[in-house]
């Protein structure tokens, strides 16, 4: 198909933007989510096999992770003003700040009151972050590369994670040495955004939550966000909490998370692949399905030999992962222009408010039954999802390829991709029969 003129003026204006955001100005941004990611993934670690060392009841990781999620949402609500007072450079380095001194207070005692404080404000912190690096790279690139670039800088985040948590396995967690390694990272993360050169975009808008509207234009989305905020915080967050509960030592812990990252990479790229050549929604019943069938897995793991553990743990986490890119994806295909904002900012808040009331209904349940509770509430809701995408496949066609946009992974331990936070600056897509 020969391209309209104004296919070719918007990839001039791409060529433009690509040349006026230099490829190691870019690079900054990415390093330095990449070294915060590091830290963050030895204290995810960490955390929990401290805690489960000094004899503490599993109840206590969870309330912490509880008050990480409550901090999250709250930084999803309140960066876009930060940012809008001090620009995006400044608040970067201020959510950095942050995040060193939620680990200093970690390393002064282990107090768990002191501990859900300081990871609120770490989930407030590495929230903001994530939001402003991510609008900051939107902003700057052209359509061009926008997708690589994205993936790039999700999938350095992924691995960084995963390579923070095996740390875990050279250093002794009775000691501060964790804590201290993650101040150094998180500093070191300052260093390459206040040497960029990248320019400063404008500030972002406040944008407003309708839920009635943000259904109206993709109930299969909407739902997506309010069942992966949750079923996410199930998967990456109460693992460690378990694994630890039922008796592994820091070093099988530290190679369980190493490999659950990995396993996000591995199982995402295809179910994205086949996304972007069929209906979203039918890859989305596949990809609930394997959660529910891996939680299942899991609830047997325990007994297993290690390494079949491990295993299950990837495809688990990897599949979560994949709802969550293809559902941001699928409600993008299926929305106008002028949806975009209103859109962003409802679907975030769906994903942070099931971040935060999912983990603290999981941490009430470990009270009484154990901290295997997180893989039945994981179940439950991946079938629901599945049920009701499947319901939806029965009541409205598919989005036709010609106006679907390309899949771009994902991860559900942060904050929806930029154009899920701020407006876009750039739009492609029309609206099409909603689902």
């Amino acid at each position: 198909m020969t391209a309209a003129p104004s296919d070719h003026a918007a990839d001039s204006a791409d060529a433009t933007a690509v040349i006026s955001a230099p490829f190691i100005a870019i690079t900054s941004v990415i390093l330095s989510s990449a070294l915060v990611a590091v830290g963050n993934g030895l204290m995810f670690a960490f955390i929990p096999v401290r805690l489960g060392a000094e004899g503490l009841p599993p109840t206590w990781a969870g309330l912490i992770l509880t008050g990480l999620s409550a901090g999250g949402m709250a930084g999803c609500f309140l960066t876009g003003r930060i940012v809008t007072r001090v620009g995006h450079a400044r608040a970067f380095m201020t959510f950095s700040a942050l995040i060193i001194l939620s680990n200093v207070v970690v390393g002064l005692m282990v107090d768990p009151w002191l501990w859900i404080a300081a990871r609120a404000l770490y989930g407030f912190a590495i929230c903001g972050l994530f939001i402003v690096a991510q609008s900051w790279l939107n902003d700057v690139v052209g359509n061009a590369i926008r997708g690589r670039v994205t993936a790039t800088f999700y999938m350095s985040y992924i691995v960084g994670l995963g390579l923070g948590s095996y740390l875990l396995a050279f250093i002794d967690a009775m000691e501060n040495t964790a804590p201290l390694l993650a101040i150094t990272f998180a500093a070191l993360s300052i260093v390459p955004v206040g040497l960029t050169r990248l320019r400063t975009p404008p500030a972002p808008p406040i944008a407003s939550i309708a839920l009635r509207r943000a259904w109206a234009i993709s109930p299969v989305g909407l739902a997506g966000m309010l069942a992966v905020g949750g079923l996410s915080m199930m998967v990456a967050g109460f693992a460690p909490i378990h694994a630890t509960a039922i008796g592994f030592d820091k070093n099988a812990i530290a190679l369980l998370l190493l490999a659950m990252p990995l396993g996000t990479l591995i199982v995402q790229l295809p179910f994205g692949w086949l996304s972007d050549r069929m209906d979203r929604r039918y890859v989305l019943v596949a990809a609930s399905i394997l959660v529910a069938l891996a939680g299942l897995l899991a609830i047997g793991a325990d007994s297993w030999a290690f390494g079949w553990m491990v295993l299950v743990y990837m495809v688990w986490s990897g599949a979560t992962e994949s709802i969550y890119s293809i559902s941001s994806a699928h409600a993008n295909d299926r929305a106008d222009k002028g949806d975009l904002v209103v859109l962003s900012s409802t679907m975030l808040f769906a994903w942070s408010l099931s971040g935060f009331v999912i983990p603290g209904l999981a941490t009430m349940l470990t009270a009484f039954v154990g901290t295997g509770a997180f893989i039945g509430i994981a179940i439950l809701i991946a079938v629901a999802f599945c049920g009701f995408v499947a319901w939806r496949l029965t009541q409205t066609d598919a989005v036709p390829p010609e106006v679907s946009g390309d899949f771009s992974p994902l991860s559900a331990q942060a904050p929806p991709a930029a154009d899920l936070a701020f407006a876009p600056a750039e739009s492609g897509t029309s609206a099409v029969q909603r689902s």
